[in-house]
């Protein structure tokens, strides 16, 4: 694997059990990952739809992989608040988008957004905090 980005992605086991997958990252801490529809995913039959929590998982490991991108030292999700707009269509994969836009000293933030591939039309909204591990003198 080329970069730890990918490798922490790969290294979780709900990640991989979901097939979360990175798109693409860049060290400002902008990452896209992509979550493909599966059967088996599924929250409501009689609809198709995507369980919600499978949104959320998908969104924390973005949230996480942003942080990672910029090269900080991540412990642990603070605040993760996912606003959910619509359900996802049936049948399309989910694209997570999102970028760490902010770091303090002990914290990092992070907001972005779940889509199909028409990023002006989210099923889901993301905003969450993450503690950064200090680091070791």
């Amino acid at each position: 694997m080329s970069n730890w980005v990918e490798q922490f992605v790969a290294a979780l086991p709900y990640a991989r059990a979901l097939g979360i997958e990175l798109i693409s990252q860049d060290p400002r801490g902008h990452c896209v990952l992509r979550l493909p529809w599966r059967e088996d995913l599924v929250g409501d039959p009689g609809t198709r739809v995507l369980h919600g929590g499978v949104i959320t998982g998908l969104l924390d490991t973005l949230g996480a992989a942003t942080v990672l991108a910029r090269r900080l030292r991540l412990q642990a999700t603070l605040d993760l608040r996912i606003d959910y707009l619509r359900a996802a269509t049936p049948h399309a994969d989910l694209l997570g988008d999102a970028e760490c836009y902010r770091v303090t000293r002990h914290v990092a933030f992070v907001r972005g957004s779940c889509h199909q591939g028409d990023v002006g039309r989210p099923v889901a909204n993301l905003t969450a905090a993450f503690i950064l591990q200090e680091e070791k003198s």
